[in-house]
């Protein structure tokens, strides 16, 4: 069986660690690495080219959503998952007009992030069981890849 390969992207390093720890515990799901910040991120998805990106939203340098944008852009098979303490819409959206293959809330259950990983590996979207009346909708969003109205360096300076 091959395992799918995955890539933590937070900065705050207790979670990076717990995440990946927890991750490392199933059969199937190999941590190739980990990044505290999105430039880290989009460095090491060149190099280790991990099937799923586990990606932090609010991070110093770059933040997670345009890490996101530049990571599909120059690899668009791979698949990021959105993780995000703030269970607002706006994220949500935000998440699915960059591309994202799902959206987490950081209260997730360790179960249904591992689902989520596999999931996504399969081209399958997910939302946390979290996203309540929003899932419809986000949902639709996140397969349907909208296009994001500023380019990635105005997402950047922005």
């Amino acid at each position: 069986m091959k395992r799918v390969t995955v890539l933590v992207v937070e900065d705050h390093a207790v979670v990076r660690e717990g995440v990946c720890s927890l991750l490392e515990l199933e059969d199937d799901i190999h941590v190739v690495g980990q990044a505290e910040n999105g430039r880290q991120a989009v460095a090491l998805v060149r190099e280790l080219r991990p099937d799923v990106v586990l990606m932090d939203i609010g991070m110093p340098q770059l933040n997670g959503l345009e890490a996101t944008r530049q990571i599909l852009k120059a690899f668009p098979a791979i698949k990021i998952l959105i993780l995000s303490a703030h269970n607002d819409e706006a994220y949500l959206r935000s998440a699915a007009e960059c591309g994202a293959a799902g959206f987490l809330l950081k209260q997730t259950s360790s179960k249904d992030v591992c689902r989520a990983i596999r999931n996504a590996k399969s081209s399958r979207a997910f939302l946390g069981p979290d996203a309540g009346g929003r899932r419809e909708r986000a949902g639709s969003a996140l397969r349907s890849r909208a296009k994001a109205q500023l380019t990635s360096r105005e997402m950047e300076v922005l």
